[in-house]
């Protein structure tokens, strides 16, 4: 990484020179002359657009020399990525969610809980028949999209709550730009009134940052288009609320912690399985189901037996009933997972066990029955159920900034931790690993860096106003479009990227940053760092700040590949 450091430094700074001697001077404009015209002994119209091509061509060679190839794997998947500055050594308590923290589930599972749901859908609130040729689309949508209940329009929003045209879909097909836009008043803006509250759930609008909502959004869009298709009138608030019931059925009927249980039931009997084939046995049988829909997780006991060892309290806070939670931790720890935790508390009710003062803790008996003796602490090796925040810090004393607890949803896990108590939070981002390694490839770094180049050369371009001139800047404005449409497209072809629009961070990624303290792609990526390990955040530019940023090429941060030449333009 050094040795691509000192290279990208050395292209950067003999990029900006060259471009800078080649493109400082700026268009001519005289008194007495419109923009773009040519004054006597200026070049012509024809001459104008000669250059802007010369410039186009010489911009385009200096980025496949400053990018040549090779030159990618800029970023490790693996790695934590820090939006504050944190030290470890200054943690003493870490706290963690369950599902999709420390237990991670694969997308066959999602394809159970759609089918699931689209089922019930049929058979208990008598939707036709038909629908059921839907079946799962893995990848369709992405986490951290907006859905307008009654507009019936699933969609991505950025930071400034402007929707990313093209990204809109009614049921699986792409609602046109221009009807999009009329919709909203003649705007793709959302104002902040209409788009979500603290916890993403506006009056129109639902944003959906639970992993556990792709199958939901999925099955919204699937009916939909059934209802389209077949020109079938509904109401889209009915659909919604029918939808939301039966996915949350799933949940709350305990049907998904059935499929779990079952699946680690029969994932334990291959492994005896194959333990008593290779032991020599001549027999012959069928080997049980495998494990579907749990990960493994080999590297949880790792992480938290290192952070036992070096002193560190544990705690577990989950809405997961204990005994799912409790054959999960068997099957990915072992059968003595809670000696490595302090606290346990199940069915916690979050987010309102973050504000709710009303609800006391009560204990669970090996069993998982409810006790009614009072809670006066909070002992280790014993399951609480419910209680709240409030009497958590005073039965603890565990507060402030020496506490850092993991999630994976910015809103019911982390969001009222960090703003309203002050604890350290780290989010849990698996869509984070994919990611990275879309980035990492040649076709998204070549991509993203010529399409910034060209964003810089028509901004500073855009002065030539003569007709041939205009004709030229909309060619680069095409082919700029073209641009964000495959980097969009190597991510989500529906759409794109969980953490950016075209330019903008998008409204998940705003969440993120304001929520989370680090984030990651799994909790394993604690053990590539030391226990005592400070994170801290990259100074990122800001806007005005970008012409003065010599090494952005080399920490993957590819704004504005001509420095020198922007600073005649700021």
């Amino acid at each position: 990484m050094s040795a691509l450091c000192t290279r990208g430094r050395s292209g950067v700074a003999g990029y900006s020179r060259v471009l800078s001697a080649r493109l400082s001077t700026p268009p001519h404009q005289q008194p007495g002359t419109e923009c773009g015209s040519s004054p006597a002994g200026a070049p012509g119209k024809e001459d104008n657009k000669a250059q802007l091509w010369s410039r186009y061509h010489e911009m385009k060679k200096l980025v496949y020399e400053i990018l040549p190839p090779g030159v990618c794997n800029l970023l490790n998947p693996a790695a934590i990525c820090s939006n504050n500055e944190i030290c470890l050594g200054d943690i003493e308590i870490y706290g963690f969610d369950y599902d999709y923290t420390l237990a991670q589930y694969s997308d066959m599972l999602h394809k159970k809980i759609f089918i699931t749901a689209r089922d019930i859908l049929i058979q208990q609130y008598k939707y036709p028949e038909e629908i059921k040729k839907y079946d799962y689309i893995p990848g369709f949508a992405i986490r951290g999209l907006h859905y307008d209940v009654q507009k019936n329009l699933l969609m991505k929003i950025d930071a400034f709550h402007y929707i990313q045209l093209g990204t809109a879909y009614r049921g699986l097909k792409p609602v046109p730009d221009e009807e999009v836009i009329e919709s909203y008043g003649g705007t793709p803006h959302i104002p902040l009134i209409e788009m979500s509250d603290f916890y993403g759930k506006g009056p129109t609008m639902k944003q959906f940052m639970d992993i556990f909502s792709l199958p939901e959004m999925t099955l919204i869009s699937c009916v939909t288009d059934f209802f389209i298709s077949h020109g079938i009138d509904f109401d889209p608030a009915h659909l919604y609320k029918d939808t939301t019931d039966a996915i949350r059925d799933v949940h709350v009927k305990g049907m998904m912690y059935d499929w779990i249980e079952k699946d680690m039931a029969g994932g334990r009997k291959e492994a005896i399985w194959r333990r008593w084939r290779s032991s020599g046995s001549s027999r012959r049988h069928s080997p049980p189901t495998s494990e579907h829909y749990i990960l493994h997780g080999e590297d949880i006991f790792a992480v938290l037996n290192r952070l036992v060892k070096h002193n560190k309290k544990l705690f577990l806070i989950t809405n997961s009933p204990f005994s799912f939670v409790d054959k999960g931790m068997k099957h990915m720890v072992g059968k003595n997972w809670r000696d490595l935790f302090d606290v346990v508390i199940v069915r916690a009710d979050k987010p309102a066990f973050f504000t709710d003062r009303r609800k006391p803790f009560r204990r669970l008996d090996e069993g998982g029955s409810l006790q009614w003796d009072k809670i006066n602490n909070l002992e280790k090796g014993k399951i609480y159920k419910q209680g709240n925040l409030f009497d958590f810090l005073r039965l603890t004393g565990w507060r402030g900034s020496k506490v850092l607890y993991f999630g994976d949803h910015l809103y019911s896990d982390l969001a009222d931790l960090m703003l309203r108590h002050g604890w350290r939070t780290g989010a849990i981002v698996p869509e984070l690993e994919n990611e990275i390694r879309i980035i990492n490839t040649e076709q998204y770094m070549h991509s993203l860096t010529w399409q910034q180049a060209l964003t810089g050369l028509l901004e500073r371009m855009q002065t030539y106003q003569d007709a041939e001139s205009k004709q030229v800047l909309k060619e680069w404005m095409k082919e700029r479009q073209e641009l964000r449409s495959v980097t969009k497209n190597l991510f989500n072809p529906q759409f794109g990227s969980i953490f950016r629009t075209f330019q903008n961070p998008t409204y998940f990624s705003r969440r993120l940053i304001r929520f989370s303290d680090i984030y990651m792609a799994s909790i394993s990526c604690l053990l590539n760092y030391n226990i005592d390990f400070t994170f801290y955040p990259r100074r990122t530019p800001l806007q005005h700040e970008a012409p003065l940023w010599m090494d952005q090429l080399c920490t993957g941060c590819m704004k504005t590949p001509f420095l020198d030449e922007m600073v005649h333009v700021r």
